[in-house]
């Protein structure tokens, strides 16, 4: 029999007890495979009980979308004291890489799976992505200081930003989810996709080393 941990008494440690067991069982068993049932039982409460501080599913997704987003965004803001935009621009990349690879488990919650916008979509209160739009804000902000100083002059600033994003998502998303490791062996000579990503990370750096100075 699984020995079940003490019960916490606090408000916050019982929501944080509920958070870590419902990671731990999306990893293990996917979320669809995932009930507010099993999460109780894991933590030895009742069904009821994980009511009172969530009102589903999708509300515990959530919750812990903003926790991965807050551990991001402690990441990036760290960075902010790169006085370089561009270097600080490359600097953002490899910690967005860093952190997927790192923590593979939030980022799914954060940028690829559909329950959490499921829960903003229902939520009035919170129709607006915040958590993207503030990693959005950090690309943007970075790219204007740019070209501030010169560099990519023939574009929106915005529309940089996004296919900046875009390309190292998609790199973590491809990696993630095994694709990339899937076309590691036959089309690139490379032992495993953890070499492949990080090459296709240089080639990323080295294509906007390239578009900086295009006026």
């Amino acid at each position: 029999m699984k020995e079940v941990p003490s019960k916490p008494k606090r408000k916050d440690d019982v929501k944080l007890l509920i958070l870590n067991a419902a990671k731990k069982l999306f990893l293990e068993n996917g979320f669809s495979s995932t009930s507010i049932r099993k999460i109780a039982g894991e933590i030895g409460y009742s069904p009821t009980t994980i009511y009172l501080y969530y009102k589903d599913k999708n509300d515990i997704v959530y919750a812990l979308h903003q926790e991965g987003f807050s551990l991001l965004r402690s990441e990036l803001t760290a960075l902010m004291i790169v006085e370089d935009p561009f270097e600080r621009l490359k600097a953002l990349g490899r910690s967005y890489l860093q952190f997927a690879k790192e923590n593979p488990d939030y980022y799914e919650l954060m940028f690829i799976q559909k329950e959490p916008m499921e829960f903003l979509d229902k939520d009035s209160e919170n129709e607006l992505w915040i958590g993207g739009r503030q990693i959005f804000d950090f690309i943007v902000n970075t790219i204007l200081e740019c070209q501030n100083e010169g560099y990519f002059l023939n574009g929106s600033p915005n529309f940089i930003a996004l296919q900046a994003w875009g390309m190292v998502h998609g790199l973590c998303s491809l990696h993630l989810t095994t694709r990339l490791q899937k076309i590691s062996y036959e089309n690139f000579t490379f032992a495993n996709s953890d070499d492949l990503l990080e090459e296709a990370f240089k080639t990323y750096v080295a294509f906007i080393e390239r578009t900086k100075n295009i006026n």
